[in-house]
């Protein structure tokens, strides 16, 4: 266990909150998206142990899911999306879980799914790069499925998933089914102050300084 993972009390609550809501969406918006990742993980990792099936975790891209596998903020949640990031599944109890990315040529393994075996998903947006919404703006014949309708990535999920959840602070647009967005208060923004120009963080502990989320 690394000094900065999540305390074991808060990701208990928070797990619970996920458990407790009867949304079929869930939208987490918040800022600490390693942070959030093992929340979620950590919820589908529960709920498969009570609803077996299929569990798909649909990642940006293998970048970002190599950043997470480092940064995920528990230990089961790091060990466990290094295991799937070759072959990209992993069986968990009487369950599947399956990983792949936002573009339709990495749904070799979860495309063939029936939708009836799909118990739960999580879709991932890093918040580094464009919007969720964007268009595409490459044409190329790959890319194709998506310039059709760019949100394909996601759609295609809410659409078979029993319970899906969404890490991103880009909100979704309207979709068919509502999305409840839950926020946990033990995540806050730091207080800041700027000075000539530059921003500080309030309670910055230089000593500890160190490259985190």
């Amino acid at each position: 266990m690394r000094r900065n993972d999540l305390d074991k009390n808060h990701l208990y609550e928070a797990v619970k909150a996920l458990v407790e809501t009867g949304s079929k969406n869930i939208l987490l918006p918040q800022h600490k998206l390693f942070t959030l990742y093992s929340i979620a993980f950590q919820y589908l990792l529960f709920r498969s142990t009570k609803n077996p099936g299929c569990y798909i975790i649909r990642i940006e891209d293998a970048g970002f899911a190599e950043k997470l596998s480092k940064k995920a903020k528990d230990p089961i949640t790091r060990k466990m999306t290094q295991q799937l990031m070759i072959p990209r599944k992993f069986k968990y109890e009487k369950s599947m879980f399956y990983l792949d990315f936002f573009h339709p040529r990495s749904w070799n393994l979860t495309g063939q799914i029936p939708a009836e075996k799909i118990m739960g998903a999580m879709i991932i947006k890093n918040s580094s790069s464009k919007p969720m919404y964007d268009e595409i703006e490459e044409q190329t014949e790959e890319s194709g499925p998506l310039l059709a309708n760019p949100h394909l990535y996601m759609d295609s999920l809410l659409a078979v998933s029993s319970k899906t959840i969404i890490v991103s602070e880009d909100h979704p647009e309207a979709q068919k089914d509502p999305i409840l967005e839950i926020q946990f208060p033990f995540i806050k923004r730091e207080e800041v102050k700027t000075v000539s120009g530059v921003t500080l963080g309030s309670n910055i502990d230089w000593g500890k300084l160190e490259d985190t989320e």
